[in-house]
């Protein structure tokens, strides 16, 4: 499959923007073959009112005739073989088993919500059959199920070019929920997106969707992401990338005179909190395991741990500098972007910069452009209470371990804490009994509490929630990984009277579908 440069705009290219960009080899800086458009106002009209003819048939599609686009969808990926493999090692540095990896995960998920839909419980579905004769009146016949909310706006991620961009979670669970979808590719790597893009089309085709259910603009500037967000025909976003770019797509998006809800997952710090039972009898593992959870993926994971609290001992000090030494044995790695490899030298000097501060171990030095130089660093609980901001995410292979001098003093930190994707406790039954008091907060702090193990890789399953309060996330009653994700992109709507040849098929007496629904407060798969 050729790579053009062009806006997908359902089933067309197009390329009437004077405005154009290439993408870069990270490892050099130099421009990757191919000049990609920059997608115009007009472009992204186009493909936002294409979605939305999409949306009046895609929604009246059934259960099963998603599913099999879905399916198809992780079908056309797999087809495109190599060349998606190769060309996204070339726009992103990530190695060839890596992304074999992301492939794997990304059809997954995919086929997770293909088999959401054919069961059907996501939608819900509740029903409160009529009492005509109950007194003082009648009670009425309701029925409510979830629909899907209308064209979707969904942006790439820079850090995984495959389960957080084109055909990933975002898009799956959107089209999956119902909803049409167009998709701002990463100017990191677009070439990656437009042959995904192209594969989602064909699946389209293929299995009879609507022109228009799938749209791919490109672009590097503002415009083209805020023209989705604004087009009043959008009714929902899904994002992940920093804090920035997700509340600004956040403020636009209530500014609006109809606003919309904005998903953005915009990064995490991932506090890890160490108690003593756990230091003192594996200490070392655990400093192993910091050391290589920090640097995995570069640090370019939003669950990577940026922040460590333990209580200042002799066994502390003796992980954290474990923790250094094994950093000193790990190779630098090639960042995604100039940009990303800038913003992570600025964090380190301003960290470096405190005289709170101190460096306990430094990677390896690389000589690739974007080569980033693993870092574990120290303070204390009392320059953290001082100064929050030491806590903010350091996007890249750093962590910065705080030494507590009690544990009033630890449960302090963590009652300050802001928002998080994740929080992990390492500690032994022991150390839960006494610091009862730090799971109850962390339960309100963070989306994912750990026990005994280490944030990054998150889990693509059903009960998995990957989201958490403000800032790591604009919505923290929802989650982007995982087969709960599909509710963003839905919402309930209930049936009041109807004769029952006019409800939906989920609704229907005779449960054709065969879905379990709630009647009358029982669960039953049985006719009413």
């Amino acid at each position: 499959m050729q790579i053009e440069g062009k806006q997908q705009i359902g089933n067309e290219q197009s390329a009437k923007s004077g405005m154009s960009f290439f993408a870069k080899n990270p490892k050099d800086n130099t421009n990757l073959e191919v000049e990609f458009y920059e997608a115009s106002k007009a472009e992204v009209d186009a493909a936002v009112n294409l979605a939305q003819k999409a949306f009046e048939i895609y929604k009246r599609k059934s259960a099963r005739e998603k599913a099999d686009f879905l399916d198809k969808i992780a079908e056309e990926i797999l087809a495109l073989g190599d060349t998606l493999i190769e060309r996204c090692m070339l726009e992103t540095a990530l190695p060839e088993g890596r992304l074999v990896g992301e492939r794997g995960r990304t059809v997954n998920q995919l086929k997770a919500f293909s088999k959401v839909l054919r069961e059907g419980t996501w939608l819900d579905a509740r029903i409160d059959t009529a009492i005509p004769d109950r007194q003082p009146i009648p009670k009425p016949d309701i029925r409510q199920m979830h629909i899907p909310l209308g064209p979707v706006g969904i942006f790439g991620a820079s850090n995984f070019p495959l389960a957080f961009s084109v055909a990933g979670g975002d898009t799956a669970s959107a089209l999956a929920a119902g909803c049409p979808v167009v998709v701002k590719g990463h100017p990191a790597h677009p070439g990656t997106s437009e042959l995904v893009g192209k594969a989602i089309i064909s699946a389209a085709k293929a299995t009879g969707m609507p022109e228009g259910v799938f749209s791919l603009v490109q672009g590097t500037t503002t415009d083209v992401g805020m023209a989705i967000v604004n087009h009043p025909l959008i009714k929902a976003v899904g994002f992940t990338g920093s804090f920035g770019g997700g509340k600004a797509l956040f403020d636009a998006a209530v500014r609006r005179p109809e606003p919309i809800p904005v998903y953005a997952e915009m990064g995490s710090s991932n506090p890890v909190f160490l108690l003593p039972g756990a230091v003192k009898e594996r200490g070392e593992a655990i400093a192993a395991g910091l050391a290589g959870s920090v640097t995995l993926g570069v640090g370019q994971f939003c669950t990577n741990p940026g922040v460590v609290i333990g209580l200042a001992n002799e066994e502390t000090d003796v992980l954290i500098a474990k923790a250094g030494e094994k950093m000193a044995e790990i190779d630098a790695g090639n960042m995604l972007t100039e940009g990303i490899r800038k913003a992570f030298d600025a964090g380190i000097s301003r960290l470096k910069g405190e005289a709170s501060i101190s460096t306990v171990g430094e990677g390896i030095k690389g000589d690739t452009y974007n080569s980033a130089q693993g870092q574990i660093l120290k303070s204390d609980v009392k320059s953290l209470l001082a100064n929050p901001d030491l806590a903010e995410e350091v996007f890249g292979p750093s962590s910065l371990v705080f030494s507590a001098e009690s544990k009033a003093e630890m449960l302090e930190a963590a009652r300050n804490l802001k928002g998080h994707l994740t929080a992990t406790i390492h500690g032994t039954e022991a150390d839960l009994e006494e610091f009862k008091e730090l799971i109850s907060i962390l339960q309100e702090k963070a989306g994912r509490v750990l026990f005994n193990g280490f944030p990054t890789g998150v889990e693509v399953c059903d009960s998995m929630v990957h989201g958490g309060p403000f800032p790591s996330t604009t919505d923290s009653k929802t989650t982007s990984v995982g087969t709960a994700a599909i509710k963003r992109f839905a919402r309930p709507v209930c049936f009041q009277g109807f004769p029952n040849a006019f409800l939906p098929d989920e609704l229907k007496n005779e449960n054709p579908l065969k879905i379990w629904r709630l009647v009358n407060g029982e669960l039953s798969k049985e006719e009413i």
